[in-house]
């Protein structure tokens, strides 16, 4: 869960994980769907799909018994990859080996003044030879914990708190920051520059130093390091979807949404009715390629006409910039639908909300009962806060990076 998120995002997540399943065993049993309806709101859905299938191979492969050194589980387990298994072996088993997550590659890259692209092979194999060395042999998961501690909370992105690292005096930015602030005041008086360290590497091929074209910008001081290369921006895309509504045998309102295909963005969630748009369609024709993906599952023609605009949903994951394109249709309470096509149902907005569904889902939801809300006035009766979760209440600010600690003390009882 930590993977790629951040210690207070993941805390409710685990909690609930852990209440619902407690063992391996536990894990094991239960369905891909249950995984996604707990994981549903974290992003990075294989994660949890491949969790599942560790534990199960684990249960029915290992008899019951997890790996116990990091070549054996990044081996053996699917999702577990180098970092991962590092941290599971170091903490839980205590291989003296080490771990580089985001937090580490920024303190060991101040540490030792690595300028050049913090993701790239060379710079990635020497931090892990640095890790490896560096981790001690007796104490390897404390150790592991407290250098990623050290980067989650004083060597941090922005705004590090330098005056209070207990490495400081081994932090080549630091020292390279207090050169060039030297340097400027020299320049200042008017006094020759000092002769280079010839320590400094800066000329030649060195795969570890940033580029000669990169120049030092003062104003950043050690957050010079790490250098990352340049985001790849994500692709923009569109989608029609489509809000079908119907009144159910009590008269609550129900809608209908479709199961994702199992591989690929999203595996096996649940979504509204929904079609790629190809670019640069005008707003009739993205009526009538939704219409025509509509029709398998009405079970009879639908007029474009029929189809209510909602507006459009953003919602950018890690590569993708989509565009929801939404529209609502109701429909009367005896029309039969063919489902045939994919796994579908009609649900309530309280089972809508219990489903594995994605966050942009969400959204496209909220925009529908946002446009009733106001066509019809102010809503009457409570309604939770948009944005709110269960639980919630007297939970930890979304955002805030919390120590270790807290993450692994026990909940407090209702």
């Amino acid at each position: 869960m930590l993977q790629q998120t951040q210690v207070a995002t993941v805390i409710d997540y685990y909690n609930r994980w852990m209440q619902k399943w407690p063992t391996l065993q536990a894990l094991a049993e239960a369905s891909l769907e249950e995984v996604n309806e707990l994981w549903a709101g974290l992003g990075y859905y294989s994660r949890g799909k491949r969790l599942q299938e560790a534990a199960r191979k684990v249960v029915s492969e290992l008899a019951g018994q997890m790996p116990r050194t990091a070549e054996d589980l990044q081996k053996l387990l699917p999702g577990v990859g180098r970092y991962t298994a590092g941290a599971i072996a170091s903490i839980s088993y205590g291989q003296a080996t080490g771990v580089v997550d985001g937090n580490v590659i920024r303190v060991l890259c101040r540490l030792r003044c690595i300028g050049a692209d913090s993701s790239s092979p060379p710079v990635i194999d020497r931090l892990w030879a640095m890790a490896n060395a560096l981790v001690d042999r007796s104490r390897p998961g404390d150790f592991n914990q407290a250098l990623m501690e050290l980067g989650a909370t004083v060597c941090t992105p922005k705004a590090p708190l330098c005056g209070e690292c207990p490495v400081k005096q081994h932090c080549r930015a630091r020292l390279r920051v207090e050169k060039e602030l030297a340097l400027a005041s020299r320049k200042l008086l008017g006094k020759l520059p000092v002769v280079p360290d010839v320590e400094d590497c800066g000329v030649g091929g060195c795969p570890l130093c940033p580029p000669a074209a990169e120049l030092w910008d003062s104003s950043l001081g050690v957050t010079n390091f790490p250098r990352k290369a340049a985001k790849k921006q994500p692709r923009v895309e569109q989608t029609a979807t489509c809000v079908l509504e119907r009144r159910g045998r009590r008269g609550a309102l129900e809608y209908l949404i479709v199961q994702r295909p199992s591989s690929g963005l999203l595996a096996g969630l649940w979504e509204f009715p929904s079609v790629p748009l190809a670019p640069g369609l005008q707003q009739e024709q993205q009526r009538e390629v939704l219409v025509d993906h509509l029709q398998a599952w009405a079970g009879q023609p639908v007029a474009a006409g029929s189809l209510r605009f909602i507006g459009e949903v953003v919602h950018v994951f890690s590569h993708i910039h989509q565009t929801y394109v939404v529209y609502s249709l109701s429909l009367d309470g005896d029309v039969t639908l063919d489902l045939a096509s994919s796994p579908s149902r009609w649900v309530t907005e309280e089972e809508f909300r219990a489903s594995a569904v994605s966050t942009a889902m969400k959204k496209v939801l909220r925009a529908c009962e946002r446009q009733r809300g106001e066509e019809s006035g102010p809503a009457t009766g409570s309604k939770r806060k948009r944005g709110a979760k269960p639980g919630a209440a007297g939970s930890t600010r979304p955002g805030t990076q919390l120590s270790l600690r807290t993450f692994l003390r026990a909940p407090n009882p209702p």
